[in-house]
């Protein structure tokens, strides 16, 4: 997922990287019903908020926008948080455990037929936000519309693999029909059954992400939702649903219902109908607040419960021994950020000239290796390291977390050495980078410090190395930078992502393979690492895709397609009387704000 993935999924921004790090799932998917042909699982632990009537409200500030709230179109970290509060998977992460799943919406599963069949008992006594009971039509729906709508913009494309067989929607692949759909994902009585082309062990971690979240089919064909029939599926097939009916108009079965949706806040209440345990805390407000100061009086003040800070430099020198301010520290990391470089820019907004004449560069000016190599030997990783993350976390030589199968400690990650550089820029484009020089606009989320020092650090020592070098750095909101970077309109953006679900491919495959949710943004093709990206995928020998993912790590290095942000240890900072945010109870595949959902939060 992005981070304005993303967490999960999910397109992570800057944002994880300013109000904390996530520690994702930091190995391969180990679920409770894997160890013989047919397993129940337990029923799921309901415990949490008591029987009380819920009071008070929880205050969120943030600098994103919001870009959906339709969980078959969620893949960003700013969407997720809101989303996963709404709407409830069928499987959910136990306690902090980042790979072992318990029930939510199912009571039970059965894995069957080699693991390429499961079924799934689902509960009862469960009603969406409009009333309407759970059943096992809506969950059918549910998946059918992923399938259905999947994009590349969404999280479908990794359940339509394991269900289809494909990453593509029907547009894109005429192998997806409706009878391969309906034949995925069926009810049988109100028992609701999955069936697989072959095997996949992360299956059920898929199914744990927020974008499966189960939506109330009867309001969304009422709202104006694609019907669920045979009769209309063509028409919706790789639909943009962003903005979609639904998103307006959410209704699921989540702790908390949607109150109001507007370009500055979003507002949510405890739903009374709740079949779990009630929240204790009745409302909570999102709040889009771009400014950083005006983000710390509130809180400092109390007046909000969580910000995104600004990053462990914020929250040392201004938030560190405050009164009513708690901080949780040391969170292990399982994300990863990188500033991708465009070999294949469109459009003319990051190009200036779009020519090497000083005023711009070619659309293709980081196809020449060497200029993708001169601005990772110009990125000062120790600077960035010291200012943004006072000291702590180290260079990363791939864009996947050290905690992950497959990251090689041993190789040498790229330096820092302007040096170096000089020589990677004079050997650019036969020389002509060199004597020409070059303007390139580069994007950044609006209100993210760190993202913008990152930028700085960058432009400071490439205009540095030559006076004809110019990098000019703008500020954009988060939902214009995921779209230009789909469209591959532009050149460079930090971005970063937190894993879907428990394998070290979702990382892999989505920075580096020519198929991967990122290649837009780079528009890459190696040859060699594709073959590795997809004989990894294929095997279950643990050293053989290990060894594998070093190889691709290497290559990697020389190609530099990214410059790789270090490593962090995640902080966070909230009001000292808000409880429920411990290490004990921390799990970032849920929130990437709190660790814990809202329902399991309280306030003295």
């Amino acid at each position: 997922m992005t981070l304005p993935k993303p967490a999960h999924k999910k397109i992570l921004s800057a944002i994880a990287l300013t109000t904390l790090t996530l520690s994702l799932a930091a190995c391969k998917n180990d679920t409770a019903s894997t160890s013989s042909t047919t397993t129940e699982t337990t029923t799921a632990d309901t415990s949490g908020g008591g029987g009380a009537e819920p009071t008070g409200v929880l205050v969120i500030q943030e600098s994103a926008d919001i870009p959906t709230l339709d969980p078959g179109t969620t893949y960003d970290t700013a969407s997720g948080q809101v989303v996963e509060n709404l709407y409830e998977t069928l499987v959910t992460y136990q306690g902090n455990s980042l790979s072992e799943l318990k029930p939510l919406l199912a009571t039970e599963w059965q894995e069957e037929n080699d693991g390429t069949e499961y079924r799934f008992t689902l509960r009862d006594g469960v009603k969406f936000h409009t009333g309407n009971p759970f059943e096992c039509k809506d969950a059918e729906y549910t998946f059918r519309r992923n399938l259905v709508t999947n994009t590349g913009d969404s999280g479908n494309w990794f359940i339509s693999e394991s269900l289809l067989g494909t990453q593509s929607n029907a547009n894109d692949d005429q192998g997806v029909t409706w009878e391969k759909i309906t034949d995925a994902v069926k009810c049988d009585g109100q028992t609701l059954v999955f069936k697989l082309p072959k095997a996949d062990p992360a299956f059920l971690a898929k199914l744990a992400y927020i974008g499966q979240g189960i939506v109330d089919s009867a309001h969304a064909t009422e709202i104006g939702e694609w019907d669920g029939t045979e009769a209309t599926w063509k028409d919706a097939v790789g639909k943009d649903i962003t903005g979609s009916p639904l998103s307006q108009d959410p209704s699921g079965t989540g702790a908390y219902k949607l109150l109001d949706k507007t370009a500055t806040a979003v507002t949510a209440t405890a739903f009374p109908d709740y079949w779990g345990d009630k929240p204790s805390i009745k409302d909570v407000i999102l709040q889009k607040i771009p400014e950083q100061a005006a983000r710390l009086q509130a809180f400092e003040k109390g007046d909000a419960d969580i910000i995104e800070t600004g990053g462990r430099s914020i929250i040392e020198a201004q938030l560190t021994d405050k009164p009513g301010i708690a901080i949780l520290d040391d969170l292990p990391s399982t994300s990863a950020f990188g500033i991708s470089m465009n070999q294949k820019i469109s459009g003319k907004g990051a190009i200036g000239s779009g020519k090497l004449d000083g005023q711009g560069i070619p659309a293709n000016f980081f196809s020449d290796a060497d200029v993708r190599r001169g601005f990772v030997a110009a990125f000062d990783t120790p600077q960035y390291i010291e200012d943004v993350q006072k000291g702590k976390g180290a260079a990363l030589n791939f864009l996947l977390p050290e905690s992950f199968p497959g990251y090689d400690a041993s190789i040498e990650a790229a330096k820092y050495d302007t040096d170096a550089a000089t020589e990677y820029f004079k050997k650019a484009w036969d020389g002509q980078v060199w004597d020409k020089g070059f303007t390139v606009n580069v994007s950044y989320r609006a209100g993210s410090a760190t993202a913008q020092t990152g930028m700085e650090i960058l432009k400071k020592n490439i205009e540095t190395i030559n006076p004809k070098f110019r990098v000019n750095i703008v500020a954009k909101e988060w939902s214009d930078i995921i779209k230009g970077s789909n469209q591959g309109s532009e050149a460079m953006v930090m971005t970063g992502w937190a894993p879907d679900y428990a394998d070290a491919d979702n990382f892999v495959y989505t920075f580096y393979s020519s198929e991967g949710y990122y290649n837009p943004r780079i528009n890459a093709k190696d040859e060699q690492i594709d073959t590795w990206i997809d004989e990894a995928r294929s095997i279950t020998d643990v050293d053989k895709r290990n060894a594998l993912y070093a190889d691709i790590a290497k290559r990697a290095i020389d190609q530099a397609w990214y410059i790789n942000m270090p490593n962090q240890p995640g902080v966070l900072a909230y009001r000292d009387n808000l409880q429920g945010i411990s290490l004990d109870t921390f799990n970032p595949m849920l929130s990437f704000a709190t660790g814990t959902l809202w329902k399991d939060l309280s306030k003295s």
